[in-house]
């Protein structure tokens, strides 16, 4: 918090600051007389008519009355990385979205509309990295036209947490009515200690993705869609470890997209029967050794906010979160 030279706690932030990432202490009630604070850090989205909203790292939007306020100072954009490969966001967004392409898309500005006959949100969502060129309201209105036209509920993709993510957007679409639906995280960590987890010997790679493969995969009745955008990216390996007997299913699956110095993880799925056996790291370590040999050094991977295993994995390869990223339902297409 910001303290005077008289020692004071001080309010240092205006509606001016709305857009920079800020630190505020305020009353949890104005009216409280025993001076409870709570402490909130995000960037400030808006203070219009003596309210302020702050939208936290993960998405969360948090609103406050100016009256509460007791400090408050602008922080930096986002705080230093403790462990980890350095990134962008703006780059990270372009490597996970080659790694998982539409099948029909165009460009509004430097808006990606994206569509793959709504397999995923993923690759059936706006991808805003930047200036649409028009007003918001009228860009929306293009992209409402747009995903009607094939059928499609309109989604907008944001993130939240990091240098360069889209907290003002957000909070413009939820003025809007627009609806969060699925937040999940993207993690970034380097390559070479998930390739030295394991003996990767067992596990079988492929340049595509074969009936057994499918089998193993959750989601059922994949289309000739699906298996392109599947297959789709700079290049991409599956990996298989065989179940006993002839005609059982994998008893693990993963894919793996390297694109540069970036290997991004996907689709690392385990029989529920074998799982804490460490067939989920033997899938990686053995994608990330094919990664390493095709001259990648970093590793991502998207994972969501409540899958308490897969977070418990993945930390303990030395992932950390990067940055939030969110699907922005038009309130007109209702929930799907």
């Amino acid at each position: 918090m910001e303290i005077s030279a008289a020692g004071r706690l001080e309010v240092r932030i205006t509606a001016a600051d709305v857009g920079k990432r800020v630190s505020v202490r305020c009353l949890t009630d104005a009216e409280d007389t025993t001076e409870k604070f709570t402490d909130t850090v995000g960037v400030l989205t808006s203070w219009d008519n003596g309210v302020l909203t702050i939208t936290r790292k993960g998405g969360e939007s948090v609103r406050m009355s100016e009256s509460s306020l007791v400090a408050g100072k602008v922080v930096p954009a986002a705080p230093a990385r403790r462990r980890g490969p350095s990134a962008t966001y703006p780059e990270l967004a372009r490597v996970s979205a080659r790694a998982w392409q539409p099948v029909e898309s165009e460009r509004l500005g430097a808006w990606e509309l994206r569509a793959a006959a709504g397999y995923t949100r993923r690759a059936n969502s706006v991808l805003p990295l930047g200036d649409p060129d028009l007003p918001l309201d009228e860009a929306l209105s293009v992209v409402r036209r747009w995903y009607g036209d094939r059928g499609l509920p309109a989604y907008v993709q944001t993130a939240t947490g990091a240098e360069g993510t889209q907290e003002l957007l957000c909070a413009e679409l939820e003025q809007r009515g627009w609806t969060r639906e699925v937040t999940a995280e993207l993690w970034v960590g380097a390559l070479a200690p998930v390739a030295d987890r394991a003996d990767p010997s067992g596990v079988v790679l492929s340049r595509s993705a074969d009936e057994g493969w499918l089998a193993r995969y959750q989601r059922k009745g994949v289309s000739e869609v699906a298996l392109k955008v599947l297959g789709s990216g700079p290049s991409v390996w599956f990996a298989t470890v065989p179940g006993e007997g002839a005609d059982a299913a994998p008893a693990a699956i993963g894919r793996c997209v390297v694109d540069g110095r970036w290997a991004g993880f996907g689709a690392v799925e385990v029989d529920p029967a074998l799982r804490r056996r460490g067939l989920a790291s033997l899938v990686m370590a053995a994608l990330a050794s094919r990664a390493l040999e095709e001259g990648a050094s970093a590793a991502w991977l998207q994972v969501e906010a409540d899958n308490v295993g897969a977070r418990g994995l993945y930390s303990g390869m030395g992932f950390s979160a990067h940055h939030a990223y969110h699907h922005y339902l038009d309130p007109r297409d209702g929930s799907s």
